[in-house]
């Protein structure tokens, strides 16, 4: 008997692969991570003495990279324990709990009818293809040739072109035998109130849709005319096509990355994981780049079925979304979409783009890096949920951060799993508490009298020169209890706010660290665009010519001198000198060096704390009191040295302003 794909693929889902090879195998312990779905053991398939036989559960499959043996729970069955076909079918249903289908007529005949309409639309790519190389295919190849896409990428994505007629589709159809009801099923034609159907996609460059078993299902069509009521337009639903259940370049994506050596134990940058982008022309960009593993969704917001998809494949996808307001919305309703569904190891995370730039747009010139650089960027979906609801409005009422609790507390209520929602609840708190502390404490009377109410600092340079070399440094100070250590961002945190206006007052040091300096990550957006126009802004012009007149000219002019201003503000009343244009170069070299140090570690300490979280969580899952133990302590050790972190005092001899040293004067 015949078994329906949708079947199969429902036996398989519900029952985990390791359930099926556990029988004749033991799992190692020592590599087999259970909480993972991660299985090692001898291989049945040949003799041998070390684990190389690796299972997957969220993949369903396996392989043995001794004798190169791989399959699924149904293969496992025919080629180890010698079941037929049928006979496996019906052990994994039973091992589901799942009744085997009945012979019935209707649905042979469906599945016929199905098989018949994929035909059709294999017929209708080839017609595209073809009619792409036409003449009247030559002002699409020069869109195609245009946006840098090679004859090969083309021919992979077998790319084609609708010509502009209302019946040229339809008439070669009809003279392959097609019938009219098979053409309409398939939905390419649509009526309108007329009587006589004409072709759905005209004068468009016409993308495929693949399945999961890459067979033709649906198409997208990219309007060549400037004038027509859709730039994109996709297949209706049909008995093939459901578009919330598919996700462009699903198999090829897939295939990526389970290719050999693949594991979980990768790290998530452009190659280890699954990266869903906004649109077509991204993922094609994306794979002539050598990302070959992006997926998009067609047309529409991300919906649950494909996030499901996604959540096949790996456990923590990518978002990847446009660096613009709808870019940063959609990662918005991603988030809120994916909050009820997480799992121990199961979330996502986000890249966002930097603004106006899409993927096609990073790789296009400089090939993959700046794209693999966003993806390694990409924030944990706490991280996102955080930063969304404090850029929402001010908190300095008691009121205002009562709503915030508020509004944080809801968000997270909607997660399912009791544990994933307990560590949620309690990274709020730890947030919270951190961001409503005051930003500086234990100020001494001396401290604020050695600043009048016009900026001057007569009093704090003549202490300052009183105590002598070995007086802590009040800029170090300052930095050291700015507070990213613990993973919260004021509206512009004080330590970035001073790498930041260093930079735009002192671009020369940009000569000597320039590729340090572009590689600064900062957590707020805001900073993050800032830096993206000032690298761009300095690119353009030769070193002497690099001045703060220049820069800041050109920042302004692009919107950001309220950000300048606002900036220089925060700086100077927090006394920090040596990022101001007033200071040295000497002083304003050393404020920047102490200040990136200070950043770099507070980093460093927040991906240590968010790792080993993310560890605990898997012993615990895993009952490991052993590994529990260790991690804890691990944790407790990175705790002690962020508390460390921000209590250091570096000793600065004669630092910046309060050694008297300004622009032009003579170095002391």
């Amino acid at each position: 008997m015949r078994f329906s794909n949708t079947f199969l693929d429902d036996i398989r889902d519900r029952v985990p692969i390791s359930n099926v090879i556990a029988r004749r195998v033991s799992w190692d312990k020592r590599k087999t991570n259970v909480s993972r779905g991660d299985y090692w053991a001898c291989c049945p398939f040949h003799g041998e003495k070390s684990p190389s036989f690796h299972c997957e559960d969220r993949k369903g499959r396996y392989h043995c990279f001794g004798c190169g043996v791989t399959g699924d729970h149904f293969r496992f069955l025919t080629e180890l324990e010698g079941l037929s076909f049928p006979e496996a079918v019906q052990q994994i249903a039973d091992m589901a709990g799942v009744p085997m289908p009945l012979a019935d007529p209707v649905m042979e005949k469906r599945e016929k009818e199905r098989g018949s309409l994929i035909d059709v639309m294999e017929m209708a790519t080839q017609f595209f293809q073809d009619q792409l190389q036409t003449a009247n295919g030559a002002r699409a190849r020069a869109y195609l040739r245009d946006r840098g896409l090679t004859g090969r990428t083309i021919e992979t994505f077998r790319l084609g072109y609708a010509p502009d007629s209302r019946n040229a589709l339809k008439e070669f159809l009809a003279g392959k035998g097609v019938t009219k009801e098979q053409i309409e099923a398939c939905g390419l034609v649509v009526h309108e109130n007329v009587p006589v159907s004409y072709d759905r996609f005209r004068d468009r460059i016409m993308f495929p849709i693949l399945s999961s078993r890459e067979k033709v299902i649906a198409f997208g069509g990219r309007a060549m005319s400037s004038d027509a009521s859709a730039k994109y337009l996709n297949s209706n639903e049909t008995e093939l096509f459901h578009k919330g259940n598919v996700l462009y370049n699903f198999a090829r994506a897939r295939r990526a990355i389970q290719g050999p050596g693949r594991s979980d134990n990768q790290d998530d940058n452009a190659t280890g994981t699954i990266i869903a982008v906004e649109g077509y022309m991204d993922v094609i960009a994306l794979y002539q780049a050598g990302i070959e593993n992006a997926v998009a969704p067609l047309g529409t917001a991300l919906t649950e079925n494909q996030l499901e998809l996604l959540w096949k494949m790996v456990p923590q996808p990518v978002l990847c979304f446009d660096g613009d307001g709808a870019g940063f919305r959609a990662a918005n309703r991603a988030a809120e979409l994916a909050l009820p569904h997480l799992k121990p190891g199961r979330s996502v995370r986000f890249a966002l783009l930097p603004d106006g730039k899409d993927p096609d747009d990073l790789v296009r010139d400089d090939g993959r890096a700046p794209f693999d650089k966003v993806i390694s960027q990409a924030k944990p979906l706490s991280e996102m949920l955080w930063s969304r609801e404090i850029n929402t409005g001010k908190f300095d009422t008691p009121e205002a951060r009562a709503e915030l609790e508020a509004r944080l507390k809801q968000l997270v209520a909607v997660i399912a799993d009791e544990n994933v929602r307990r560590h949620y609840q309690q990274d709020i708190r730890d947030r919270l508490n951190t961001f409503f502390q005051p930003q500086f404490q234990n100020r001494n009377n001396g401290e604020r009298r050695g600043f009048n109410g016009n900026g001057n600092s007569r009093t704090g340079r003549d202490n300052a020169a009183k105590a002598g070399p070995k007086s802590p440094s009040v800029i170090s100070d300052r930095l050291a209890r700015s507070g990213p250590v613990r993973g919260h961002r004021d509206n512009t945190a004080l330590r970035e706010s001073v790498l930041a206006l260093t930079i735009v007052n002192h671009p020369a040091l940009m000569i000597d660290d320039y590729d340090e300096i572009a590689a600064i990550d900062y957590d707020s957006r805001e900073l993050q665009r800032l830096w993206s126009a000032m690298l761009g802004a300095a690119a353009a012009v030769a070193g002497p010519h690099l001045t703060r007149e220049y820069l800041t000219e050109r920042l302004e002019f692009e919107g950001f001198g309220p950000l300048i201003k606002s900036l220089d503000q925060q700086v100077r009343n927090a006394r920090l000198w040596t990022a101001t244009e007033e200071a040295a170069m000497e002083d304003a070299r050393e404020g920047y060096r102490q200040a990136l140090a200070f950043h770099k570690r507070a980093k460093a300490l927040r991906r240590q704390k968010m790792e080993l979280e993310r560890e605990i969580a898997l012993a615990t899952e895993a009952g490991d009191g052993e590994a529990i133990v260790q991690l804890m302590r691990a944790q407790q050790e990175v705790h002690f040295e962020g508390v460390r972190l921000e209590n250091q005092e570096a000793i600065i001899d004669g630092f910046g302003v309060l050694s008297g040293r300004v622009k032009g004067a003579a170095n002391h």
